[in-house]
């Protein structure tokens, strides 16, 4: 407490006029008024009720402490110093990661690629300040994202980076170090770091460094593989292989990655299975770097004196709570009240995250069903419901297509559509996407899959009513057919004689009965046969239209009807199980688009 002093002393000679104020109020409440001009001192206390004076002096007394201590914390007490930065961390980072097909050699399990990303989450994760960006290199160079201090982004794009994304095959770090340039330069920098994660390079460590020190940046590597290498498998089958034939083995080239490092003053590691590599990478990226491109070794801060006057003023509260009005609540109360307020619903997550916020952690936390009742964004709303599998209403229709402007957004939303079985207004979601992007590969086949299951779907349904059709002329022929042998008969029983027949006769007779007892019971096998050819064909296919009758609907066709649109809901559910799933596919089409208008040369090498 040898240090304690006042920040803002001079605001202490606000006590001068705070002390006259009280003496004058004091003199003037304690005073008897005119009841002194007019008695004596010595019977004032014996005449008066003394209950208010008292009150009085209470009230004066908890006022003026309540204004000294307000004086007292606007001064700034303190007796402890805090260092604090002097300037705000400012320093740019860019990852450039290889994506070369030799980065799915296994020698380090799982495989190269798997582990760089695993080190580049724990490289973000302590990465607590500054700038960062990353890039993906192969034949060709292309930006994942650009300088930002939402390391979080960067994070949630390493699960989609794998080596088919790049459109281009090969290991030009010459590319890699022209694009992290750009980078630095698009966001005003005079300097950066680069730090390299690759399992070698093709070119010469000093011509790359010629390009980093002309603009100021420092060049770390991180070598991924091990000196022995391990073959690449291909996902079709069998391993790459060079233009002779032989297999390729891509091994780790430790000398020339560790002269880049050291050319370009910055440090080497190796991958390995602990955090050594990322402490030493963090350690070196959080030294601050000077304009000459070297490392200070000083830790600029500036002692700042700590205000302890906020927390005088909370010893000021109690004080003027005693001093509150009587009355002055009551009458807030009676303004305050007569004022309807909307209800509505509230949690306490509503206080850290809005509502599309919290409807996106439920989707990355896989609770989709969540996701789309709290999502508004349409687009995001149709991807929830896809996910989940729930039905696309009528009126979510219509919103989406008033707000959706993207072509992703029309994707998703015939993704969910389709899930739903509104394979109709799928397509239609399909082709509103594809005029907004034609390049569009998803949505070219996703509609294809779509406009086939409809097709199939109509071709089956047309089918069941050509079968209903034709069941229903045959029972109406078999119909016909037994009321004209009936009639027959009865003619030809009204045309005999009445005598005794013959022995022909009667055996005539009995051959024509036989021969219509045959007839029937054909008839009535046929009927039999087409009712389970019938059944059987719809228990594949989807359910035609009920036919609308005079009739009662008989309970039993029905039942029928629901089993088979169960059916039906199984097959639809089959076919969307073929749309894929591919969470890259919207960086494999830009950098795709972004190579075709670069038109940059091919590697030699394939690996």
């Amino acid at each position: 407490m040898t240090d304690f002093h006042f920040i803002r002393p001079l605001a202490l000679l606000a006590l001068l006029p705070a002390l006259l104020l009280a003496y004058v109020l004091i003199k003037r409440k304690l005073s008897h008024s005119v009841w002194s001009s007019v008695c004596d001192a010595e019977l004032l206390p014996f005449l008066l009720i003394d209950k208010a004076a008292k009150q009085n002096r209470i009230n004066l007394g908890l006022g003026l402490l309540a204004s000294v201590l307000a004086i007292i914390a606007l001064a700034g007490p303190t007796w402890e110093r805090i260092p604090v930065p002097v300037f705000r961390n400012t320093s740019a980072l860019v990852i450039a990661l290889s994506l070369s097909h030799s980065m799915d050699a296994q020698d380090i399990k799982p495989s190269r690629l798997t582990r760089a990303r695993y080190k580049i989450a724990d490289l973000l994760q302590q990465r607590k300040d500054g700038q960062t960006a990353l890039l993906v290199y192969a034949g060709d160079a292309f930006t994942v994202t650009p300088l930002t201090d939402d390391t979080a982004t960067i994070a949630n794009q390493l699960e989609v980076l794998t080596t088919d994304l790049m459109p281009s095959p090969g290991r030009n770090a010459r590319l890699a170090f022209t694009k992290a340039i750009s980078l630095f330069k698009q966001a005003g920098l005079q300097k950066g770091q680069l730090v390299l994660i690759t399992d070698g390079i093709d070119e010469a460590p000093n011509d790359l460094v010629a390009l980093a020190e002309h603009e100021n940046i420092t060049v770390s590597v991180l070598g991924v593989g091990t000196s022995e290498g391990a073959p690449v498998a291909l996902p079709g089958g069998g391993f790459l292989k060079d233009e002779h034939g032989a297999i390729v083995l891509p091994k780790l080239d430790e000398a020339k990655l560790s002269q880049l490092a050291s050319l370009g003053h910055g440090i080497y590691r190796t991958l390995g299975a602990d955090d050594n590599d990322i402490k030493a990478l963090q350690a070196l990226l959080a030294t601050p770097l000077t304009a000459d491109n070297k490392t200070d070794a000083t830790d600029v801060k500036l002692d700042q004196w700590q205000d302890v006057g906020p927390w005088v003023l909370l010893l000021v509260l109690p004080l003027a709570a005693l001093l509150f009005r009587k009355g002055l609540l009551i009458f807030a109360l009676c303004v305050l009240l007569p004022q309807p307020n909307e209800a509505y619903a509230w949690s306490w997550q509503d206080l850290w995250q809005t509502q599309e916020q919290q409807a996106q952690k439920a989707f990355n936390g896989q609770n989709y069903a969540q996701a789309a009742k709290q999502f508004t964004r349409p687009d995001w709303k149709a991807a929830a419901k896809y996910k989940a599998g729930e039905g696309y209403s009528e009126q979510d229709y219509q919103d989406a297509l008033k707000k959706l402007t993207t072509s992703d957004g029309f994707y998703n939303l015939g993704n969910a559509l389709a899930g739903s079985g509104e394979l109709e207004k799928a397509i239609d979601a399909y082709q509103r996407a594809l005029k907004l992007n034609p390049e569009n590969a998803d949505a070219k086949y996703n509609k294809e899959l779509v406009e086939k299951a409809l097709e199939k779907q109509q071709q089956d349904k047309q089918k069941q009513q050509q079968d209903q059709q034709q069941q229903q002329q045959n029972q109406k022929q078999q119909q016909d057919q037994q009321q004209q042998s009936s009639e027959q008969q009865a003619s030809e029983n009204d045309a005999k004689p009445e005598q005794k027949p013959e022995h022909g006769g009667q055996q005539q007779d009995s051959q024509q009965q036989d021969q219509q007892r045959d007839q029937q019971k054909q008839a009535q096998q046929q009927q039999k046969q087409q009712e389970s050819e019938q059944q059987q064909a719809a228990a594949q296919q989807e359910p035609a239209e009920p036919k609308k009758d005079d009739d009662k609907q008989d309970p039993v066709a029905g039942e029928s009807s629901a089993k088979l649109n169960d059916k039906q809901q199984a097959i639809n559910e089959q076919w969307l199980k073929r749309i894929p799933d591919d969470p890259g596919g919207l960086l494999r089409r830009k950098f795709q688009y972004q190579y075709g208008q670069r038109n940059a040369e091919q590697s030699d090498k394939p690996w």
